[in-house]
């Protein structure tokens, strides 16, 4: 008699539970203090928007998960494990990858040589062009990339929108589980802009885990599940997109603070102190005689 043994099916990764998760990190350069205990809970298949003026440590945030600047204290989980990220290949090996502002794009190299830049595949010590142009297509044809007519394009031939669309290819080519964009929809058409986004879109509904910079905010409302607003260094908030309206992100953003009101999400305008007309002018501002 002969018995047939049934491989368990693989369990889903838990996507209720952050991929990434930041606790109290802080991060200075010299007497300035850039980020102060900031949290974050990034998850797979969501977009997280992160929002705010500029210097509000947008950066400087994503420079520390990347492991460029590394932070200075506070806890940094990933996949539910204790992580110390120093330099960018301890990022890379776990699967995060970032899409910065400029592309780093060689424009005098075709797609193909863009993807593999200093990760060429090798086949008996010689380049194995054949796989890298295979894998390349793959996986523009992965994310229903069909603007481009050749892997083998200079990138100098290419669009702005198709530019950032072989940057985002790069990223998510190295089995990826974290895709980060620095403003990737910055000095872009309309058009090229909705080509972006939806490629943003599909990266999430694969599976990946997605933060996207972006001052944009119909570009956040538009993609994002969840948003996170820095204020000087701090994470004031992060809350579901459905949850809030361009106004209450705005308001965020300059200030503003989050309260639950009538178990609502509610945001309140930062308040100054009123200015008493009445009251003499400070020390050395009065008008001269």
């Amino acid at each position: 008699m002969t018995t047939t043994t049934t491989e368990p099916a693989r369990a889903k990764p838990d996507q209720t539970a952050p991929l990434l998760q930041l606790r109290g990190v802080n991060k200075s350069f010299g007497a300035v203090q850039v980020l102060h205990d900031v949290d974050l809970d990034v998850r797979q298949g969501r977009v997280t928007a992160l929002v705010g003026d500029n210097g509000a440590g947008k950066s400087t945030l994503i420079k520390g998960i990347a492991g460029i600047h590394a932070f200075d204290s506070g806890e940094y989980t990933f996949e539910g494990q204790s992580v110390h990220v120093t330099n960018p290949k301890q990022a890379n090996a776990l699967g995060i990858e970032v899409v910065y502002q400029d592309l780093a794009l060689c424009d005098n190299l075709d797609i193909v040589q863009n993807l593999y830049l200093g990760r060429e595949a090798l086949a008996s010590g010689l380049l194995d062009e054949i796989t890298m142009e295979e894998n390349a297509a793959e996986t523009l044809a992965g994310l229903s990339v069909r603007t481009v007519k050749s892997v083998r394009q200079k990138v100098a031939s290419l669009s702005g929108g198709q530019r950032q669309t072989v940057a985002i290819a790069r990223a998510v080519l190295w089995n990826s589980k974290l895709v980060i964009l620095d403003e990737p929809t910055a000095a872009l058409g309309v058009a090229q802009t909705e080509q972006v986004l939806r490629l943003v879109r599909r990266l999430a509904d694969r599976g990946l885990a997605v933060i996207l910079i972006s001052h944009n905010m119909n570009d956040v409302l538009a993609v994002a599940d969840d948003i996170a607003v820095l204020y000087l260094g701090r994470m004031t908030a992060q809350v579901q997109t459905k949850d809030v309206t361009h106004n209450q992100v705005v308001t965020l953003i300059t200030g503003g603070a989050l309260v639950q009101k009538d178990g609502h999400v509610d945001v309140e305008e930062a308040h100054e102190d009123p200015i008493d007309e009445d009251a003499p002018p400070p020390h050395g501002t009065g008008a001269q005689s």
